[in-house]
């Protein structure tokens, strides 16, 4: 039996995540010291605790996914509004290089998914499912491509298996990234834990530089808002997420037919940077920063809170071993590549927790891990500034050119 909430009850229950996941993380000393963001770890646990009513009771809910796909726009709008071209500058050539690191890894993922696939003797096209599809992809590209392979390419269930990998994803990219970036820290010794008064006085700390501060960077922080300003800028965000919606409607069916997250964020930069280079109007971007974070939180725990578990029982044996084999390699590429590429430093750390974020779950995952490492270490300016705008636009556009030229070429 289904019960459905509503948009109230959805949000409700989604603050109830956030805050267990908080007193979870504040209270056991694991999830502390190995940096699991406190989305995933409230999420879990709700997830778990409705794998157990469902088995036992056959009880199931189903949260509104219209609120979190709004609280998902809200934060990749969020990214588009804080991006103007002085900090797009500012990432300089860390950007371009974590950028190679993550094209890179793209087709790294499609060819382990796809050999294992044959290896296995299943068809290469689950293993692209597999692959860069649902992983860097994540929900929205597994349900669009997943519709394509059905009808096109006839992979029957390509829709369900693409949903159930993006899930499996969202959860390893929540865990798997700060534990990674820790023992890289510890081992090369690039960074001190913060005491919990260090934390907390910094926190405290009323922010009278926002310029300084990254998009998403050190999200408990105080920043001071005004409701003038928090109201221009709601009205900056719905801007965004109207031009999304026509955009997505008006590109459907056409060569540059974008998922409607990328046209949120890229309409928050071309608002951004008209308003202030042309029309010479101040962005406020501490009230951007506020409802980025509260945006990217609450996203988290309602996807985390949708997710079935009982549904992941249904992957395939091949489909496991594959997915098995892409953490892995995420894993060792993210210590043994990007880590070493970005310079092997502390900021390095954090970008290799971001990319497990993005490489196996989705964007909003890679800011989670980030914040969760930062919190612990302190801040790392220069990872705020690159993970965002790669995870969000370049990775989608790589991501949907690497598909298009493997399904035209290779199958």
């Amino acid at each position: 039996m289904e019960f459905t909430f509503n948009g109230f009850y959805t949000l409700i229950s989604a603050v109830i995540v956030l805050l267990l996941g908080r007193f979870l993380v504040n209270k056991i000393d694991f999830l502390r010291r190995y940096n699991i963001p406190e989305p995933v770890a409230g999420g879990l646990v709700a997830a778990v605790i409705s794998l157990l009513v469902h088995s036992m009771w056959g009880y199931s809910i189903v949260f509104s996914s219209q609120l979190q796909t709004s609280f998902m726009l809200v934060f990749f709008a969020s990214i588009g509004l804080s991006a103007n071209f002085m900090k797009l500058k500012e990432g300089g050539i860390g950007l371009v290089l974590f950028l190679i690191c993550v094209a890179t890894f793209i087709i790294v993922q499609d060819v382990v998914g796809m050999s294992l696939a044959s290896l296995l003797g299943i068809d290469p096209l689950i293993g692209l499912i597999a692959g860069s599809i649902t992983l860097t992809g994540g929900h929205g590209t597994a349900g669009a491509w997943g519709e394509i392979l059905e009808t096109q390419h006839g992979i029957q269930g390509a829709l369900a298996l693409g949903m159930a990998s993006a899930t499996f994803g969202l959860i390893i990219g929540g865990v798997i990234g700060g534990p990674l970036a820790k023992l890289l820290i510890n081992r090369y010794g690039l960074a001190r834990e913060q005491t919990p008064a260090q934390i907390k006085d910094r926190d405290t700390h009323l922010d009278k530089h926002p310029e300084e501060l990254a998009p998403f960077e050190n999200p408990h922080q105080v920043r001071l808002i005004t409701a003038d300003n928090a109201i221009t800028t709601l009205g900056m965000f719905a801007a965004c997420l109207a031009f999304a919606e026509f955009m997505t409607g008006y590109s459907k069916g056409t060569w540059f037919e974008l998922p409607t997250f990328v046209w949120a964020l890229g309409g928050g930069v071309v608002l951004r940077n008209i308003l202030e280079s042309l029309l010479k109007v101040d962005i406020f971007d501490r009230a951007i920063d506020v409802f980025g974070n509260a945006s990217l939180s609450l996203y988290l725990a309602m996807a985390l809170l949708s997710l079935k578990l009982w549904q992941l029982a249904d992957l395939a044996g091949p489909l496991v071993v594959i997915l098995g084999a892409q953490t892995l390699t995420m894993a060792l590429y993210a210590a043994f590549v990007t880590f070493r590429v970005m310079g092997k430093n502390y900021d390095a750390a954090v970008l290799a927790a971001g990319h497990c974020g993005f490489g196996m779950g989705a964007t909003p995952t890679a800011v989670a891990n980030m914040q969760a490492i930062t919190n612990m270490y302190g801040p790392s300016h220069k990872a705020f500034l690159i993970v965002p705008l790669c995870g969000a636009f370049f990775v989608d556009l790589i991501n949907a050119t690497v598909i298009q030229l493997i399904l035209k070429f290779f199958i």
